[in-house]
C-alpha cells in the first residue's frame, strides 16, 4: 500500500505503523483497549475482533511520593537558615487527589491518548481495583486517595469511550475459562506477567479468539525530569550549588528523540555549557555530554524511553 500510494509511513516514540491516506469504506471494527493496573508494572492490550494489534508492558511511576517527601525537608530546612525566605505559607497540599495517586493514574491516561491517535478505540476494560478498609485511620486514610485517582481516571476515560470494569477475581475467571496461566515473576518481561490480564480484559469485549493471536510486546518507561529544581540539594566545594533541572537543553525539549551521526538514535539529557549530554533509549545510560546541536538531528518530543528487551511492534 505504501508503494501504490495508499498508505504512508509513520514512525511515533517506538510504535511504527501505516497510515492509509484512501478508504475503500468509511467501516471500523470495534477497538478496545484493556488496562492491567499495577503498583510496579502496568499492562494495555489493543485489540478487536480480528487480530491483537499491540501489547504494552510499561513501568508505572513510582517516584513522586519520595520527591515531595524531599521537596517539604528542603523546604522546612530553607526557612531554618539565616537568610530571607517567604512566610510559611497554609499547606495547600491539603484535598484533592494526591500528587503520587495523580501522577500514576495520569501516566495511564496520557498512554491511552497516545493509543488513540493511532487507533479508533470505542472503549476501555480495566481491573478495578479494590482493598478492603479496616476501621483504622492511617490504613483508610492512605487507602481512600486510590479509590479517589480511580475515579477520577474512570471520568476521564469516559470522555473518550465507554468504560468498562472487571474484579479481580472476574479476569481470573475467563483467564482460566481459556486455559492461560500467570507467571509469578512480577517484574519480567513476559507476555504471562502482565499483559495476559490485558489481553484477557480486551478479548472479553470484543470476542474472538480463545488464545492471544500476538503476544510481541512493546516496553516502556516514564522519564523522570526534575522540571522545577534549578539545583542540586547538596552544594560542592565553596558551598556553590551545581545547575540541575528544568526542561529545556539549548533549545530541545528533554527527553526528545534525536539521531546522532555516531550514538544513533538517543534521547537528550541536561547539558554542559554549550553541549547537551545523551542518552541510551534502552538502558537510560549517558552516551556522551558533549553533543552538539549541529550534530543531531530531531526525531520527536517525548516523556518515555524504549526499555532494554522490548522490541519495535508495527500494525
Amino acid at each position: 500500500m505504501v508503494r501504490k500510494g495508499r498508505a504512508v509511513r509513520r514512525f511515533d516514540r517506538g510504535l511504527f505503523y501505516i497510515r492509509l491516506v484512501d478508504r475503500e469504506t468509511g467501516d471500523t471494527q470495534p477497538i478496545a483497549v484493556g488496562i492491567d493496573p499495577g503498583s510496579k508494572k502496568e499492562a494495555l492490550t489493543v485489540k478487536s475482533e480480528a487480530h491483537t494489534y499491540l501489547n504494552v508492558q510499561v513501568d508505572a511511576v513510582t517516584w513522586v511520593s519520595r520527591r515531595v517527601e524531599t521537596r517539604r525537608m528542603m523546604r522546612r530546612t530553607r526557612r531554618g537558615r539565616n537568610c530571607p525566605h517567604r512566610a510559611s505559607r497554609k499547606n495547600r497540599a491539603r484535598g484533592g487527589i494526591p500528587p503520587s495517586t495523580r501522577a500514576r493514574w495520569q501516566w495511564k491516561l496520557r498512554l491511552v491518548n497516545w493509543l488513540r491517535r493511532m487507533y479508533p478505540i470505542t472503549a476501555f476494560v480495566v481491573e478495578d481495583i479494590k482493598a478492603a478498609t479496616r476501621s483504622q485511620r492511617r490504613w483508610d486514610r492512605s487507602f481512600s486517595p486510590l479509590e479517589v485517582g480511580k475515579q477520577w481516571f474512570y471520568v476521564e476515560l469516559g470522555e473518550w469511550g465507554q468504560v468498562r470494569t472487571l474484579q479481580g477475581h472476574e479476569t481470573k475467571e475467563q483467564r482460566d475459562a481459556l486455559g492461560l496461566k500467570k507467571s509469578s515473576q512480577k517484574l519480567s518481561d513476559k507476555f504471562e506477567a502482565h499483559c495476559v490480564d490485558s489481553w484477557v480484559l480486551a478479548n472479553w469485549y470484543v470476542g474472538g479468539h480463545i488464545a492471544p493471536d500476538n503476544k510481541e510486546m512493546l516496553y516502556i518507561v516514564p522519564l523522570r525530569l526534575h522540571r522545577r529544581q534549578l539545583h542540586m540539594l547538596q552544594p560542592a566545594k565553596g558551598g556553590i550549588r551545581r545547575p540541575n533541572g528544568g526542561t529545556r537543553s539549548m533549545g530541545l525539549k528533554r527527553g526528545s528523540w534525536v539521531k546522532h551521526p555516531k550514538h544513533g538514535v538517543c534521547y537528550v539529557g541536561g547539558t554542559t555549557g554549550s553541549r547537551i549530554s545523551l542518552h541510551s533509549l534502552e538502558d537510560g545510560k549517558r552516551l556522551c555530554r558533549d553533543a552538539r546541536t549541529a550534530d543531531i538531528g530531531f526525531l520527536c518530543r517525548s516523556s518515555w524511553r524504549i526499555r532494554k528487551g522490548g522490541r519495535h511492534c508495527g500494525s
